[in-house]
This record gives structure tokens, sequence and C-alpha cells, in this order.
């Protein structure tokens, strides 16, 4: 810190007039750039990635593209979701690109997601026809950009993804996960037709790496990748995505490897929606206080915690946690604050929980020192015997080739103290 002072002297008195204030810190050189991608098609398509920093690190680097947030949609109506987060939805729920323009007009969204939990072989088990209709469908009701999600069933996804990416080949469509067991067929029909893909690994940085060097050798355009790292839900596993992610960014960024350097999704309503917590009502579990205000904040939490592990897409599932990430992003980039953005607005009757009765009494008698016990006594430890030296043992044990030297040795050594010894008158 470098201080600088200009003043004047009256009567031998020193008046300070004006004080600048000069600071320095450390910032970080970094190697190595995230790259930039390109989503969609039109002109609502959607640039993501281009970072030269670390998450929100403006004053070391450039974020050129903010991260963006996809909104969720399932192929078929969910039978597990919970009453807070299907209440928006009810009226759409059989319908995908109903479901979708809806997420587009009503609440803002810049990305949509297709969840095709249809296909699952152990579920419903939709054929690559009837998937590759719906997402048809959905695309053409929409003109923001498409991420379809399979079932990550390897074999089942392939096949669906075949037929999707021949179906929608004009519409740039973002299709995933891709793994090792199945990058080649998916990596040829995505090639084969301009989409891009989303590269998944389970929670591993050189298994990320590997997918994407297979990729590449396949012969994909590395501008048409995005990583998935797999996303664990506030709770369940969020530290172990959170520590990968870091070390993506950190490989990326710091030590420049080109295998790593690309955006990072996170498929973080999923996860968040189905864990208990954010389904148990509250005669079940009072004591977690309101649902509808708990699984929105567990999802928004769980949002910003990818944020600043570096994430560039999130699928999320509520509008509500959706209106409160986007005002944390716009805080966090531009500025601002945080007293401007609206507080939850619930769409389900107010649940009223006394956390108070609830609350154990507290217990605040304290002994009297007059009735305590003296500490007892520590006893002393006893006296350490004396261990004697045993030779005859010894000597009986050696060898017998020893035995004779060291008996003489013995006998003499006797004679010699009875020679020493006074004789008696």
């Amino acid at each position: 810190m470098r201080i600088e002072a200009k003043n004047t002297s009256i009567n031998n008195y020193s008046i300070l007039k004006e004080v600048t204030l000069g600071f320095e810190f450390y910032k970080e050189s970094y190697t190595g750039s995230i790259k930039e991608i390109s989503i969609g098609d039109g002109a609502k398509a959607i640039t993501v990635g281009g970072e030269t920093c670390y998450p929100f690190y403006q004053f070391e680097g450039e974020m050129p593209n903010k991260p963006r947030i996809a909104m969720e949609i399932w192929d078929m109506e969910p039978e597990d979701w919970a009453d807070s987060a299907l209440s928006h939805f009810k009226d759409v729920i059989s319908d995908p690109a109903a479901w979708a323009k809806k997420c587009v007009d009503e609440f803002g969204a810049e990305m949509i997601v297709l969840q095709l939990k249809s296909i699952d072989p152990n579920g419903a088990d939709a054929s690559p026809e009837d998937a590759a209709a719906t997402v048809k469908k959905v695309s053409e009701a929409i003109d923001v950009p498409l991420v379809v999600w399979g079932c990550a069933s390897p074999q089942k996804d392939e096949d669906v993804f075949k037929k999707v990416a021949e179906e929608c080949q004009k519409s740039n469509l973002t299709i995933g996960p891709v793994e090792d067991k199945n990058h080649k067929g998916i990596g040829a029909a995505a090639m084969g037709y301009g989409h891009t893909i989303i590269s998944s690994s389970p929670i591993d940085v050189n298994l990320a790496k590997q997918v994407n060097i297979l990729l590449e050798n396949l012969g994909m355009s590395m501008d048409k990748i995005i990583v998935d790292p797999t996303t664990g839900g506030l709770g369940y596993g969020l530290e172990y995505s959170y520590s990968v992610m870091e070390r993506l960014r950190m490989a990326a960024l710091s030590q420049g490897d080109d295998k790593l350097q690309f955006p990072i999704i996170n498929n973080l309503g999923n996860e968040v929606w189905k864990c208990k917590e954010a389904k148990q009502p509250v005669d079940e579990m009072p004591i977690l206080g309101d649902p509808e205000r708990r699984g929105i904040l567990m999802e928004a939490v769980g949002a910003v915690s990818y944020l600043m592990a570096g994430s560039d897409i999130l699928i999320m599932r509520h509008p509500e946690s959706v209106r409160l990430v986007k005002s944390f992003i716009d805080l966090v980039a531009e500025g601002g604050a945080a007293g401007d953005v609206a507080p939850i607005t619930k769409d389900l009757d107010d649940v009223d929980v006394d956390l108070a009765a609830l609350a154990p009494e507290p217990d605040l008698t304290i002994e009297e020192e007059k009735g305590k016990k003296a500490p007892p006594a520590k006893k002393e430890a006893p006296p350490a015997k004396r261990m004697h030296r045993r030779r005859l043992p010894l000597l009986q044990n050696r060898p017998s080739r020893l035995k004779k030297p060291l008996l003489q040795n013995r006998l003499s050594r006797q004679k010699k103290r009875r020679l020493k010894r006074p004789r008696k008158t």
C-alpha cells in the first residue's frame, strides 16, 4: 500500500489537506481459457464459455458470457414430483410442447431441456421413433435452444439419439449424455447432422478428459462439446461434484489443458427434487419448515454452489428458484443490491409451523457448588521393583565351549574377594 499526503503548516501545526491511497492486490495469471460454444440456431442462439479467469473473478480476467439457466420438461407425466414443483405446470404436463412453450412465454426460459424419461428400458421403454417425434414437436414449438437429455442407458441412448439427430438435423440440438461406451455411434450422428453433444463422465477428471480425447479422435469438432461432470444434489454428493468441477477449471485455466477447456453443464433440478427432503410434507417433517420454500431454497442454494465451481449451464425446475438464481448471477456479474430482489412468491397455501413449540425445553438448572463432591485423590504409583540379573541361567544357556572359561573367570573373582577379607584372630 502506498500513502501520499499533502499538508500545510500554520503556526507550527500541520494540517492534512489531501490523502491519496493506492492499493495493488495480487492477480493470478492464467495460461488457458474456456472455449466459446454456440447452442441453438437463429436469433435466440446462446453462446456459453469464453472465460479467462475463475468463476466471477472479473478482476483477474474476462467473463464475456454469463452462465445460463435452462428449464427442464419431461416427455411423460411425472409421477413423483413434489406438489410445489408441479403446481405451476399442472395444465401442461401431458403435452411436452405446451409445457416447453409455457416455460418460455411465462417464465422467461432461455433454454429448454427435454428429459426423455419415457425411453428408460426399466420403465416405459418408448421406441426411438416415438422419442424423435416428441423432440421434433417440442423443437418446432419454441424458438430458444433445445437440449435433449437421455436416460443414462448407453445402448438405448445411442439408438434414440441416432434417430433424433436425423429427424432434427436443422435444429442444432444439444444431445447427451455421451459416454465412452456410446461415443462412436452418437458422435458420428452428431457430426453428420450438425449437433452439439454433452460429454459425460462419473465425477472424475481423468475420465472426463478421456471421453473428450475419444471424441476428438473420432473427428468431433472441439467447438461442439459441453462437459457434464455428473451432478449431485444438495447434501447428496454436491461436494464431490464441486471438487471435480474446481479441478476441471484449474486444469483448463491454470495448467492450460486444452482437453478440458469446455463449458460445463449441470443437471441440477432432476437431482435436487428427487431427494426426500425436497418432497416431504410438513406433517412428516415439521422441523424442516414450509415444504414449498424448502424445495425452492434447496435448488437455489445448489445452483449458486455450482456457479461458484464454474457451471456455465444450469438445468433447473422450479420457476422461483430460476428467478432467484438469475438475480444472483446479475448481482455478481454486474453489481447491485440484494435487497432489491423480491422474496419467494408462494403458489401453495401457507404453512404455519411453530418451531418454538417443537423445540425441546432447555435445561437451565445449575448444580450447587457446595453439593459437588471433591474429586478423588490420585493414587500414588507403587515403587518399581528392582530387577536382579540372573547370571546362572545365562551361563547355562551359553554354548558348552564357552562355559569352561567363563566359569574359571567367575571362580577367580570369588577367590580374590575372599583373600581381601580380613582374617579372624
